[in-house]
């Protein structure tokens, strides 16, 4: 098109010429025709000038405009850069939108390039990583995780992952994968969670193993000695009388496990029904005094309150874990108070004796299942191990809390704190 046009004006030109010439002279026509040859070439010059400086300076929506042959094709450009505009922002928008996906990753992302240099990370991996976006970028990934067992596996090619720490606490699992041009992507994921409930899997199976296995073996090698050996009538009921021992002892175990298998898979407690507080607590009272024969001094504390919200049997048992655990705790002659207040927050039932005392580092492990500050004794009065695990869950099944508080010598005490959304408008008389 542009070679047809160019040729009919030049034809046109060159006729024009032609009748110059003829009614004025060769020389006029000559004249008239390299003229008009000039002035197209200014005029293309011209355009080819404003489109070198566009050029050199493409500014989104500032295409020159021209006339002729020149605004068809000026026209065609500015038709491509709002084309290309479009495209880049759709490339943008999308770019944009997935590194808001990969942002909110539960796992750190790094993008490496062929030298193992920074080229971009999310944020899970500036936090476990500890990188910093305004220093890190472009800095070799060796540099900055210095782990040997990180280095050793960047220099490998291993497809598998790594597991390193970071800091006392995080334990980090992590993976390079190869993708585009030389190209890498380093995954790091959090396994402390994972690593601690594993850790725990392994001690409860090792420890029911062991609570079980300690009464098993009583009860077989009884039973050997009854089938083996003539034994008169009162050694026959001894033996049997601990055999009895062992076997409830198993029973309550594994009683006690069943409780907390089924607290564990509960929902949240209904607060549709009313627990009587003092009733409740008189039991309770009731209880400890009977645990303990008389060779403790049993207090109770009790506030006007509202009713509890929630279900009755599981509080009971999660309170009588609590008391019985200070009567077994506590020497003869010792004292045990039991206390009901209300506070601006909710409710708080506490059980506080004068007992032997619990060291600190052992406080945040009371509560996992089998853990016994002294095993020995926890034996001989009766314990399983799983009271305060029970007491945990049923507790925070009503939204509650478990708090110790413990002096080695002087005593301890054991909070059920409760919100207030746990509380029934209704006030008891005392």
């Amino acid at each position: 098109m542009i070679y047809r046009k160019t040729a009919l004006l030049l034809a046109a030109l060159a006729a024009l010429a032609a009748l110059a010439g003829l009614a004025a002279g060769a020389v006029t026509g000559w004249a008239f025709f390299a003229v008009s040859v000039t002035a197209i070439l200014v005029w293309h010059v011209r355009h080819l000038a404003r489109l070198e400086r566009w050029l050199a300076n493409p500014l989104p929506g500032k295409v020159p405009e021209g006339q002729g042959i020149w605004d068809e094709a000026l026209a065609a450009l500015h038709r491509l850069e709002r084309e290309t505009a479009r495209r880049e922002k759709e490339l943008g928008n999308a770019l944009a939108h997935m590194r808001r996906a990969v942002q909110a990753l539960p796992d750190g992302v790094v993008i490496l390039d062929s030298q193992n240099r920074i080229e971009w990370f999310n944020r899970t991996a500036e936090a476990q990583l500890q990188l910093d976006v305004r220093t890190d970028l472009g800095q070799n990934i060796a540099n900055l995780v210095r782990e040997p067992e990180f280095i050793e596996y960047l220099e490998s090619s291993r497809d598998d992952a790594v597991r390193i720490t970071r800091g006392p606490t995080l334990a980090l699992s992590l993976q390079l994968i190869s993708f585009g041009q030389a190209q890498k992507m380093l995954l790091s994921r959090d396994v402390t969670h994972a690593e601690r409930v594993d850790t725990m899997r392994r001690d409860f199976v090792a420890n029911v193993s062991h609570e079980l296995r300690t009464p098993l073996t009583v009860l077989v090698g009884f039973l050997e000695t009854i089938h083996n050996l003539k034994l008169d009538p009162q050694r026959q009921r001894d033996y049997l009388g601990m055999m009895q021992d062992q076997a409830s002892r198993m029973q309550r175990i594994i009683e006690d496990l069943l409780t907390l298998s089924a607290l564990d898979s509960a929902p949240p407690a209904s607060a549709d029904k009313q627990i009587a507080v003092q009733p409740l607590l008189a039991r309770l009272k009731a209880d400890a005094e009977a645990l303990s024969a008389g060779s403790h001094t049993i207090k109770l504390h009790f506030e006007e309150t509202p009713d509890l919200l929630g279900v009755e049997s599981e509080l009971a048992s999660a309170f009588g874990n609590l008391v019985s655990n200070a009567i077994r705790y506590t020497p003869a002659g010792g004292t045990v108070t039991l206390a009901w207040r209300e506070s601006e927050e909710g409710a708080r039932f506490s059980v506080e004796d004068t007992g032997i005392g619990i060291e600190a580092d052992h406080i945040p492990r009371l509560t996992e299942r089998f853990y016994r500050v002294d095993r020995s004794r926890s034996r001989e009065t009766g314990g399983t191990g799983l009271g305060l695990a029970i007491a945990k869950h049923a507790l925070a099944r009503h939204d509650a809390t478990l708090e110790i508080e413990s002096t080695p010598g002087k005593g301890s005490r054991f909070s059920a704190r409760f919100p207030a959304r746990r509380l029934a408008s209704k006030s008891l008389t005392v």
